[in-house]
């Protein structure tokens, strides 16, 4: 099975819910997994080898949290091409502002000019009709979790 490095942006704690639903599903499927809630380049650096999952939410206008930011600006300035990462990612935000999801999209636009590989696609799960995000994920992060090989 694979090993996953979850990377959690998060200001309120919905996001930290739905990357805690994340390891319990791929634990449940035979897969190793450890969760950061502020991820340090050093353990980024490791799991791009392997497979990350980022599970973000949004702030400010369209921001990363301070939790995930330092990581960002990290990967960005320093990491460079990593066409041997393979992630999924999920985005968390509030269709009520401009910036819907915008964390998530940031990471993910940086990801992937990197050369980097999703896998699967960007989730986004929208406060104003989910409540509850982990429903939402769940089975994505089920299905997502086929696809790591």
């Amino acid at each position: 099975m694979a090993e996953v490095g979850i990377f959690v942006g998060t200001v309120y704690g919905n996001s930290l819910l739905v990357a805690e639903e994340a390891e319990t599903v791929l634990k449940s499927q035979g897969h190793e997994v450890k969760l950061f809630e502020e991820g340090s380049l050093e353990a980024w650096q490791y799991y791009r080898h392997h497979f990350v999952l980022v599970v973000t939410s949004t702030t400010g206008q369209g921001d990363l949290p301070d939790s995930i930011a330092p990581l960002y600006v990290a990967i960005r300035d320093t990491v460079g091409y990593q066409p041997e990462l393979r992630y999924g990612l999920i985005a968390l935000g509030d269709s009520s502002y401009d910036h819907f999801c915008g964390g998530g999209h940031k990471l993910d636009d940086l990801l992937q000019e990197q050369g980097a590989a999703r896998i699967g696609d960007l989730l986004e799960i929208d406060a104003m009709e989910n409540p509850e995000p982990e429903t939402v994920a769940i089975p994505w992060v089920e299905k997502w979790a086929s696809l790591l090989k």
